[in-house]
């Protein structure tokens, strides 16, 4: 009788899943559990907070399509990765967090980091559970998997007792599920395929609004075939940037507010109307838009606006149905509308505006000079992923994306902190690119100390501060008080890169950006560029507020 503990189970387990990378921060009683994970030959990052770990581990499932998994000690670890959980049913990605547990003979009698694990992950995740007894982990562990891949993808939370991990199992007695399969891709019915191109054909003012379930799904060759068969005008979400390249012809992402406002047909297409589509309502859209919704999640159909045709199924299945419909009966928007000429007369007046203040050499330096800069040393290829007020915002619009799934950014939850451990994750997953991640400095602080994890690891990561000396906005010099917003003026963050071996770059004009993004970029470790900008410097001047209400 050969014998095996649970977390050899675990191990084997993961591995037979399918799982190669575990981010994480150990500690009592999962220490040997990760030890265990690298002998089956499962690669373990480990990170310098749960947070950042399970920001991480989310956007891995999001980038390979396979749940993440993160890894932490119990009560206070797992309370700190219920962010990341937070984020991913936020963002529907596919990620489990495996968290120790006191042993469960100790319930309820305080036990060391004791704490009410299972509930408290409930309310984000598609499944909270705990395995009942180590010869059924197989089982769970595959049901984690399937879980969170199938139907809307999202978080699962599993519970690891100390004693299940110890415990011991006659290895003859398991069974091995085999590794769940991908997603089954649904179509939608043909004659919502029909219908939906019947309602493109008879509007006026077309718009498609490409978000990031198409990414998440891999259509982004049946998108751009659409696209480019139509002649649609499209916009992108935050990260559905890329699906389309956003220098695409056919892109209007420079008029954005026009298109949404003016649009009398709006196909989302893998997106949501919540508060980044400004729930799809006047005044940002037409009171009487007529929309039409691809979306994988059949109760995420009429949010807000109601749906004139549904299209439920995987967006990548579905945009094949549209095409193959299309080739049957081949129609396209002509480019001598009046939307057409429209949208280029918006998209000129505001690129012109936005090409003024990308020149301006003015000292300090504003948003639009200084990401001007950093968008022409990054290269075509890059993951870039973005955080922060302005920086983030202002980004979506300077620098650009070219292929599906090569940004990442605050996402649907908003969430600051995200941008080194997304970062970190994108280079973990995709050693073979450059990863350029622009914080503004406020977000910076939230994980700066993940520096040393891209420096232990010699990740190929390029961080970008936009540092104007507080939330928002911020000051010269401190006063008293020290208002909320401010922080520390002229704060040397690339020295903290230094501190543990990375490439540190304090720049204050154009002439330095330009020469420090070019070595930066071009280091294979590492690097830090520390970007002065105006405390006062803000976005060119907007038809709304960036929150509708």
């Amino acid at each position: 009788m050969s014998q095996i503990d649970g977390r050899t189970v675990i191990a084997r387990s993961l591995k037979q899943q399918g799982i190669t990378q575990v981010f994480g921060v150990v500690g009592f009683p999962v220490f040997e559990l990760a030890q265990v994970m690298q002998q089956h030959g499962i690669q373990f990052y480990g990170f310098r907070n749960e947070q950042a770990a399970s920001y991480a581990t989310g956007a891995a499932g999001y980038l390979t399509g396979r749940p993440g998994v993160c890894l932490t000690v119990c009560g206070p670890g797992m309370v700190h990765a219920i962010a990341g959980l937070a984020n991913a049913w936020a963002n529907c990605w596919p990620m489990i967090l495996l968290s120790g547990a006191p042993d469960t003979y100790q319930n309820e009698q305080g036990a060391f980091q004791e704490a009410p694990q299972i509930e408290a992950a409930r309310p984000f995740v598609k499944l909270s559970t705990r395995p009942d007894r180590v010869m059924r982990i197989p089982a769970y562990l595959e049901k984690a998997v399937r879980t969170a891949t199938y139907g809307r993808p999202g978080p699962v939370y599993v519970d690891l007792p100390n004693d299940l991990l110890t415990g011991q199992v006659d290895e003859t007695k398991l069974e091995w599920p085999r590794a769940c399969p991908p997603a089954p891709q649904t179509c939608a019915p043909a004659a919502a395929i029909e219908s939906a191109l019947a309602v493109l054909r008879g509007a006026e003012r077309p718009l498609v609004v490409v978000g990031k379930g198409a990414a998440y799904a891999r259509a982004e060759n049946e998108v751009r075939a659409f696209i480019e068969a139509t002649q649609l005008p499209f916009l992108a979400s935050p990260m559905g940037k890329g699906v389309v390249a956003d220098d695409h012809v056919l892109s209007v992402a420079p008029a954005r507010s026009h298109a949404l406002q003016e649009a009398d047909v709006v196909f989302l297409l893998g997106a949501r109307l919540n508060w980044i589509m400004h729930f799809g309502l006047p005044p940002r859209f037409a009171k009487d838009v007529r929309i039409i919704q691809l979306d994988v999640a059949a109760d995420e159909i009429g949010t807000n606006v109601a749906t004139e045709v549904a299209l439920v199924g995987d967006s990548q299945a579905v945009m094949a149905q549209m095409n193959a419909a299309l080739a049957a009966r081949p129609w396209s928007y002509a480019k001598s509308t009046p939307w057409w000429q429209a949208l280029r007369g918006k998209i000129d007046e505001n690129e012109t505006l936005v090409t003024a203040m990308m020149n301006d050499d003015a000292v300090p330096m504003g948003y639009y000079r200084a990401l001007r800069e950093v968008r022409d040393a990054t290269p075509r290829d890059a993951i870039i992923c973005s955080e922060g007020a302005n920086t983030m915002d202002i980004g979506r619009s300077v620098l650009l994306n070219h292929s599906a799934r090569h940004r990442l950014d605050a996402g649907t939850f908003g969430t600051m902190g995200v941008g080194l451990a997304f970062a970190i994750a994108a280079a973990i997953i995709h050693p073979d690119k450059k990863v350029v991640c622009v914080e503004g400095d406020s977000a910076f602080g939230f994980s700066g100390m993940e520096v040393e994890t891209a420096c232990r690891y010699q990740l190929p990561i390029t961080f970008v501060v936009i540092n104007n000396n507080g939330i928002a906005s911020g000051v010269e010099q401190l006063g008293d008080p020290v208002l909320p917003h401010v922080y520390t003026p002229n704060a040397r963050y690339d020295q903290v890169i230094e501190a543990f071996g990375g490439k540190g770059y304090y720049v204050t004009a154009p002439d330095a950006l330009r020469q420090a993004m070019r070595e930066a970029v071009a280091h294979r470790g590492p690097t830090l560029v520390n970007v002065m900008i105006d405390p006062k410097a803000t976005r060119k001047p907007q038809k709304f507020e960036w929150l509708t209400r």
